[in-house]
């Protein structure tokens, strides 16, 4: 998903209301209850923060019911330049919302010539969970995360959601979806405060990895299809992704630090 950027001297115009009609943008309106339907959901969702910012991670499998509808999907997306938002639950509206919310901030900047602060792009996420609540009670919900780097601070920041729109700040890692338990464990339990970048992915496909083997909605790495979890890190230099060579390398250094130590998982 690309980021919504506008030409050089192009107007999209103040009125940001006719801004989404002319993208065809527009908050989806089940007309069944879920029950009834056979929803794609995405799952695990991680972010850690680091020394040059933030680490952003989600693994590729997206569910139906006990059914693995995608096994390729991607969860971690680029919110603006600086910042990037994770999705998990109703894998349809979740990703509406992403594309909403990244035309709403370069609308911003168009308009107002100047980004809108980390802070009120997570309260703008925020409102958008928080209107998303009457399908989330129909069972369309979604919980993402987001995280950033804060330029006038100079610190990478991530919030944490609750399906009314609560918006929560985390100090050390945020995790979502159905696997948040298993990752947030092994997270805790290996995260060290001022630790690089490098060291965070290992961590965050750790994590991956561990919860893969605990949670059945939550894809591990496919070294037949080769495909791996999306990594992400947003830092001064602003989102920029792990390309997928290096993440399959760390994947196949885990799997052979497993082996060496006889498959403990200890």
């Amino acid at each position: 998903m690309t980021l919504p950027l506008f030409e050089a001297g192009g107007d999209p115009g103040p009125n940001f209301a006719a801004l989404l009609r002319s993208s065809g943008l527009a908050p989806p309106v089940p007309d069944a209850p879920a029950t009834d339907l056979m929803i794609s959901h995405a799952t695990t969702v991680v972010a850690i923060r680091c020394q040059q910012g933030v680490v952003m991670a989600g693994d590729r499998r997206a569910t139906a019911g006990h059914l693995i509808s995608h096994r390729s999907i991607e969860k971690v997306f680029p919110a603006d330049r600086y910042s990037g938002v994770a999705i998990a639950g109703a894998a349809g509206p979740a990703m509406e919302m992403v594309r909403l919310f990244q035309l709403q901030l370069e609308h911003y900047e168009k308009v107002e010539g100047k980004a809108l602060s980390l802070d009120g792009k997570a309260n703008q996420l925020g409102m958008m969970v928080r209107n998303n609540l009457p399908a989330a009670m129909q069972g369309f919900a979604v919980v993402p995360l987001f995280a950033g780097y804060d330029t006038s601070r100079g610190v990478g920041r991530l919030f944490q959601y609750d399906v009314t729109g609560g918006r929560y700040e985390e100090r050390e890692y945020a995790v979502g979806g159905s696997g948040s338990l298993h990752a947030g464990t092994v997270i805790k339990l290996g995260y060290r405060s001022g630790a690089d970048a490098d060291e965070m992915i290992d961590l965050a496909v750790s994590a991956l990895f561990r919860t893969a083997e605990e949670d059945a909605a939550t894809g591990g790495p496919d070294l037949v299809r080769g495909i791996y979890p999306v990594v992400a890190v947003i830092g001064a230099d602003g989102f920029e992704r792990v390309v997928d060579t290096d993440v399959e390398s760390r994947f196949r250094n885990l799997l052979a630090s497993l082996e060496n130590r006889g498959g403990d998982s200890q």
